[in-house]
């Protein structure tokens, strides 16, 4: 499991890169100051939970059903939250009115804060076996 979790944070930082310097250079002529600093959130907060991700691939105190549970509410919700923000900052660009399912952003919300959860509770339970 700890390789497709390293794997996935890798491409997950990679992508977030790739958009970020797409954002910074191509959008800029393209977008608003509001609408740029909107897609710069969603590049965010992926390249957090990359790292998020990266710290749990190499985590060797986490329990392997912990791990797995974390892997995929993170890469659930990076694709929700951070996916339809990309798509409600570049609305303008298309014919489609993504704001129709703007609902999607606080599903990804709540995941990307469920697998923090996910980590808290491991931790406080290993931390309370070994007392």
């Amino acid at each position: 499991m700890s390789k497709k979790v390293i794997s996935t944070a890798t491409l997950l930082g990679m992508i977030a890169i790739i958009l970020g310097a797409f954002g910074a250079h191509a959008l800029k002529k393209v977008l608003s100051t509001e609408e740029l600093v909107t897609f710069e959130t969603g590049v965010r907060y992926q390249m957090y939970h990359a790292l998020f991700l990266l710290f749990i691939g190499l985590s060797t105190s986490l329990s392997e059903k912990s791990q797995k549970i974390i892997y995929y509410l993170t890469v659930s919700g990076v694709f929700l939250f951070s996916g339809s923000i990309y798509f409600l900052a570049t609305n303008s660009l298309t014919s489609f009115d993504f704001k129709k399912i703007g609902f999607i952003t606080p599903i990804g919300g709540v995941l990307l804060i469920s697998a923090w959860v996910v980590l808290l509770f491991d931790f406080l339970k290993k931390n309370k076996k070994e007392k």
